[in-house]
């Protein structure tokens, strides 16, 4: 294989379990991906077009200070390196991951952000030849880990109607991560898209990577499930990503602590996604006051997303 770099993107919506298949695939003898380093898009939403004319420093270097992109470990030599043999940007980001596969000891490499979920068609149109791994979760689940993880400044937390609602926020900003990224991966098709449930991965992790290696034209490796071998830390009080858990069923129940208005609510607002994603129904009924708050966080919703919208066009 004589693939471009990178290889593949893990991207889903936010606490979705992305960290677990990101350190799985990580363990591929063939593959290392890297850990949100979201500087690929950043880059573009800050100098736009410029991105496919000639590489400049301007680019090189907005790249290199860029907060994040210490997490691939390159040195300035190695992005100054990588520079001398781009003419664009493009080809500067491909052989930043040559490099960062390089230092793995791997052929291959990729980049795990869970972000990227919502830009999969500018990923593609600026690397043509990669995959995408997209993973979904329960929805339900997901918004117990964000209720815990997300706060004013972090994550759906730094939205207004978060203070008031945020089970609805959690509701609706995973609605739409994982509806987007379904709609754009399957622009893409089988070839390059693949989805995976959390749900799946976690009860079938050596089925789940098999069918995963299949999809990136690799041979299965054991290494994948064996992961977290020599790293699992036995202290209860930190988070299953802190402890190095290997994949492990039940660590999020909604059925137990998702409960209330606050289950009604999250049914009331995203029912028909869960269901259309496989995903069963508690079967309860929302109150009369449930649906008008439901109502009333749909239509805030759509508001803020289209004034984001307008924003980013008077941005362009």
């Amino acid at each position: 294989m004589d693939k471009k770099l990178p290889y593949v993107f893990v991207v889903g919506c936010p606490r979705s379990g992305t960290t677990l298949l990101q350190r799985m695939l990580d363990h591929h003898p063939l593959l290392a991906v890297s850990n949100d380093s979201h500087f690929i898009p950043k880059t573009v939403d800050k100098f736009g077009t410029a991105v496919h004319d000639q590489l400049n420093s301007d680019i090189v270097e907005f790249v290199r200070l860029y907060r994040r992109f210490p997490r691939l470990g390159l040195t300035d030599e190695a992005v100054y390196s990588a520079a001398e043999q781009a003419t664009t940007y493009p080809e500067f980001v491909c052989h930043l991951y040559r490099a960062f596969a390089k230092q793995q000891g791997k052929p291959y490499s990729g980049e795990k952000t869970p972000d990227y979920v919502k830009r999969n068609p500018l990923l593609h149109d600026l690397f043509p030849e990669a995959r995408f791994i997209h993973i979904v979760r329960d929805g339900r689940d997901v918004a117990l880990s964000t209720l815990d993880w997300a706060h004013e400044t972090k994550g759906p937390g730094r939205l207004a109607l978060w203070h008031d609602h945020p089970v609805a926020v959690c509701a609706l900003w995973w609605m739409h991560q994982t509806s987007t990224g379904i709609r754009d991966g399957k622009m893409l098709g089988d070839s390059f898209y693949c989805q995976i449930r959390y749900e799946n991965l976690v009860a079938e992790p050596v089925a789940s990577m098999k069918m995963l290696c299949q999809f990136l034209d690799f041979p299965y490796s054991q290494d994948t499930v064996e992961f977290h071998q020599g790293k699992t830390r036995g202290n209860t009080k930190l988070s299953a990503k802190k402890r190095w858990l290997p994949p492990t069923s039940g660590l999020r129940n909604w059925c137990q602590s998702l409960v209330g208005d606050d289950l009604l609510l999250f049914e009331a607002i995203a029912g028909a996604h869960l269901n259309d994603l496989g995903y069963s129904s508690s079967g309860l009924i929302p109150t009369e006051s449930v649906l008008k708050t439901a109502e009333y966080c749909c239509h805030w919703w759509e508001n803020e997303m289209h004034r984001r919208q307008l924003k980013r066009t008077k941005t362009k």
